[in-house]
C-alpha cells in the first residue's frame, strides 16, 4: 500500500526531469501511460520515459525513485544494452539498487478482470474477454484443457 500519498504526478515529473538533467540524459520528454505489467517503460524512438499510472497509484516516493532510475539507466546505455553487463553497471552508478518488483501487485490492483487457469496461473485484463481464451505458460498454442477462468476484479 502506497505510504507516501502526497505524492503529486507534478512532483513525480519534477523528480524525472531532475534526474534527467543530473545524469545528462538529453531531449526525453516524461510522462505516464496505463500499463499494467510494468512500473516503467524508455521509449527510445520517442525519447520519452513513462511510468504506469497505475503503479504511481500504489508505490512510494522512493519506489518511484528506484524506477525512474532503471529507466534513465537505459536512457544512457542505448537499446542494444537491455539489461546486460553495461546497463547493471550503469544503473548501479546511479544508485538503482536492482530490486525486483512484483508485477502482480500492480495489475491485481488495476485490472478489471482476473483469470486463472486451472493450474493457477494468474492473468490480468483491462477489458473483458471476448473470445474464450488459453494459458499459454500451460500451453503454446490455443488449448481446450488449458482454458482461463475470467471474473470481474
Amino acid at each position: 500500500e502506497k505510504s507516501d500519498s502526497s505524492v503529486t504526478n507534478a512532483q513525480i515529473e519534477q523528480m524525472a526531469f531532475e534526474l534527467f538533467q543530473a545524469h545528462g540524459v538529453i531531449n526525453y520528454s516524461f510522462g505516464f501511460d496505463r500499463a499494467i505489467r510494468r512500473a516503467g517503460q524508455c521509449d527510445y524512438s520517442k525519447k520519452r520515459i513513462t511510468l504506469s499510472k497505475h503503479f504511481v497509484a500504489t508505490a512510494d516516493l522512493d519506489q518511484i525513485h528506484q524506477v525512474l532510475l532503471h529507466e534513465v539507466a537505459h536512457a544512457l546505455v542505448g537499446r542494444s544494452v537491455g539489461h546486460g553487463k553495461l546497463w547493471k553497471q550503469q544503473a548501479s552508478l546511479l544508485g538503482y539498487r536492482h530490486e525486483k518488483l512484483d508485477g502482480a501487485v500492480i495489475a491485481e490492483s488495476s485490472a478489471k478482470y482476473l483469470g486463472e487457469c486451472a493450474a493457477g496461473h494468474k492473468h490480468y485484463r483491462m477489458r473483458r474477454p471476448n473470445s474464450v481464451l488459453s494459458c499459454k505458460l500451460c500451453a503454446p498454442s490455443f488449448s481446450r484443457s488449458h482454458l482461463i477462468n475470467w471474473r470481474a476484479n
